[in-house]
């Protein structure tokens, strides 16, 4: 009989560690309610994502394999490339089931079908978005921020009301653009432009005085692409607080899941430990 029971346990143990070996049975189990074929997805077994192109540290890394330019989704490098994957670990897709698809940012919350199962590129709430999309609860909030070109005025300013003298720019439909008409109300018109990169080219030809932009983003921006510029500030919260959201076709079923996910994430420090680690850094908040 003893024989017979340590044959059983031994058995039991091997198989155990096998399990573990291969990723089986004792990997984390998805979320109930949300096994992989109950999800909606564009293709059974794949997770489909999308992100613009190209995609900027501090929230995308990797070295850049064509298509992508500057950064590379699939490394799970970067904050939201480690926030995907650790919401698709949670689901229960492994790395390789995961696949990347690139779309302007613009068209991921205009109205119509959605080659993705969710999107994420800094895309900020709104009402009026999410009359054409759905959106996830937070997987961070953000404050605008101010880049200027080292040794020029705008670069001692101190409080939002010193900007008003002065010309910014920010790309087409995004929050940043918004919070310059609607709170810095600057006395010269604002530059609008189609994409993050032109307003970073327009800031280092000295056409505008400042870019806004999500502050985590400066970092790149001052450290790599425009080195003599410096983050003269972050913009305060005015009215709610500004979220970013993934992004998914209206009425997609998956985001209930998805936010099951990210509220486990938020429960048990993974946000947290995910912002230490890809989005460090600080700058003065203007009054």
């Amino acid at each position: 009989m003893r024989r017979a029971l340590f044959g059983l346990a031994l058995t039991t143990l091997v198989l155990a560690f096998a399990a573990t070996a291969t990723g089986g049975p004792n990997e984390p189990a998805a979320i109930p309610g949300c096994a992989k074929s109950s999800l909606n997805l564009i293709e059974d077994g794949k997770l489909t994502l999308g992100t613009d192109n190209p995609a900027f540290p501090p929230w995308w890394g990797g070295s850049p394999k064509k298509p992508w330019k500057t950064s590379y989704p699939y490394s799970g490098k970067g904050y939201e490339s480690a926030v995907a994957y650790t919401i698709a670990k949670r689901l229960g897709f492994a790395h390789g089931d995961v696949q990347w698809t690139a779309m302007p940012y613009t068209k991921a919350y205009a109205p119509g079908k959605k080659p993705f199962d969710f999107y994420l590129a800094q895309i900020s709430y709104s009402p009026v978005r999410a009359k054409a999309v759905s959106f996830s609860s937070a997987y961070y909030f953000v404050n605008q921020a101010i880049v200027a070109l080292k040794g020029k005025p705008i670069a001692k300013v101190k409080s939002v009301a010193g900007l008003k003298p002065y010309k910014f720019g920010a790309p087409l439909g995004s929050t940043s653009y918004s919070y310059i008409v609607r709170y810095i109300k600057p006395s010269e018109k604002p530059a609008v432009y189609d994409t993050l990169n032109d307003g970073v080219t327009a800031l280092k030809n000295g056409q505008i005085d400042g870019l806004v932009v999500d502050f985590p983003s400066t970092g790149y921006i001052t450290g790599v692409q425009v080195p003599n510029s410096v983050v003269v500030g972050r913009l305060p919260t005015q009215g709610t607080k500004e979220r970013f959201g993934l992004v998914f076709e209206k009425g997609n079923p998956l985001v209930s899941c998805v936010n099951k996910a990210l509220a486990a994430m938020r429960r048990d420090g993974t946000l947290k430990r995910l912002e230490r680690q890809w989005l460090a850094g600080s700058a003065p908040l203007l009054k």
